[in-house]
């Protein structure tokens, strides 16, 4: 399997630290978040992977380089001069990894335990375009879904905004992303299109263009796991208690 790791963002939530270094190599119980990531995805039989550079790019190349890429096949998708945000450093990244098979995408700030290869093999079963981990955790932005899990829209529950304008939300089952998807070929190819329009992109307001098009789907996994967003600070201390408890890895 291929993937992508978002290693680019500037880390803001995590100042100071990211005032010296990208966020990407923030330690987590005695490991970086990049690092931590890596081997879980090594760990679920991924052998190519892209990680793209933006904020302290060169300490993050020196860091593969040190480390060998973690025996695999890692490129850098170099966004030093411009960032792309989530949705156009995946086109980007197409580029490298190609159109032609599933590509995982992994926020390298999100540490779970959940089972990948559960979630390829149901994004596979399906034939959808794209399929997202989903849970029902409490935010003030949803995703929609109908009863077949197939993305049909987005809502601001602090704002009343929802998108598209037509639709309505409580018709719909409002889960929150989790920061890991998986983009089948035809997808990735629609992504390279809407690209050609604007380069710099966030991902979510891709879906919600493309969802009445597109067959999205959620993925809540069936076995119970662990999910925090470590790129906030209370949240990376809960990480790193959850990691020197054996709870993740």
């Amino acid at each position: 399997m291929k993937a992508m790791i978002f290693a680019a963002g500037l880390g803001t939530r995590l100042r100071p630290l990211t005032d010296s270094m990208p966020k990407a190599l923030v330690d987590v119980g005695g490991m970086p978040m990049l690092e931590r990531v890596i081997r879980k995805l090594k760990k679920n039989g991924v052998t190519e992977i892209v990680v793209n550079v933006h904020h302290f790019p060169d300490m993050i190349t020196d860091f593969l380089d040190q480390n060998r890429n973690f025996g695999l096949t890692i490129h850098v998708s170099d966004e030093r001069n411009r960032l792309l945000d989530t949705g156009g450093g995946i086109a980007k990244a197409i580029g490298i990894l190609g159109d032609d098979e599933p590509v995982l995408v992994h926020n390298v700030d999100i540490l779970t335990d959940f089972d990948v290869n559960a979630m390829l093999c149901r994004h596979v079963k399906s034939g959808a375009d794209a399929t997202l981990l989903t849970s029902d955790r409490t935010t003030s932005r949803y995703l929609l879904f109908d009863g077949e899990q197939r993305m049909q829209g987005w809502c601001n529950v602090s704002t009343g905004e929802v998108r598209p304008h037509d639709i309505d939300a409580n018709s719909f089952e409002r889960l929150a992303f989790g920061g890991v998807h998986i983009l089948s070929p035809r997808m990735l190819k629609r992504l390279r299109e809407y690209s050609c329009k604007e380069d710099v992109f966030s991902i979510v307001p891709f879906y919600i263009d493309v969802c009445r098009e597109m067959d999205i789907r959620a993925f809540v996994p069936d076995m119970e796991y662990h999910w925090v967003d470590i790129g906030k600070p209370e949240s990376l201390s809960l990480a790193g208690k959850y990691v020197s408890e054996g709870i993740l890895e």
